[in-house]
């Protein structure tokens, strides 16, 4: 499908394509879509200049925000095959970015860890991140701003809450 916005093939980026009760799920939807999009972090990556590939973004920044960890751990985040991920990996280290050691906990193991150059390319994936989300808010009042990011927030640890509930009994409706 043609997405006028970006001039490119992708999956459908406004709200109203979800067929949600909610307005709320539905723009969230949409929003993941945009956000998580593979494809257009990558062609925003490249016309920004960035040398590093979004992959390699990715594994950067689940690195430096979780700390050292095994090539299956990485894959389960990055949502790939752990042979793919083995390309990332290798790209990476050529580059000097990451070192892999083994697991203290498990001499058997291998941790992927950032070098020091990797977490400096690390807290650049963040700045731009940072500089996103500033361009998103530019015409937003600083109340707006602190408004939408408190109930972001609350949002957020409401919504793990119930995550944990529904891992435990599933989407069956809580006993009274």
């Amino acid at each position: 499908m043609e997405n006028s916005a970006t001039g490119h093939s992708s999956r459908s980026l406004h709200a109203s394509d979800f067929p949600y009760r909610s307005e709320l799920l539905a723009n969230l939807s949409a929003l993941i879509l945009l956000w998580d999009s593979p494809a257009i972090q990558g062609e925003i990556l490249a016309k920004s200049g960035e040398s590093i590939d979004q992959p390699s973004h990715a594994t950067l920044r689940h690195l430096l925000a979780w700390g050292p960890m095994r090539p299956s751990a990485l894959s389960e985040v990055l949502a790939t095959g752990a042979s793919y991920v083995s390309k990332i990996v290798r790209r990476l280290e050529a580059d000097g970015l990451v070192e892999r050691k083994t697991d203290p906990t498990d001499r058997r193991a291998t941790l992927i860890s950032l070098t020091e150059a990797g977490e400096e390319a690390a807290r650049g994936v963040y700045a731009l991140g940072d500089r996103m989300i500033a361009e998103v808010l530019e015409g937003w009042s600083a109340a707006d701003v602190r408004r939408y990011t408190a109930l972001t927030e609350r949002f957020v640890k409401d919504a793990i809450a119930s995550a944990d509930r529904m891992l435990e009994r599933g989407l069956l409706p809580a006993e009274s």
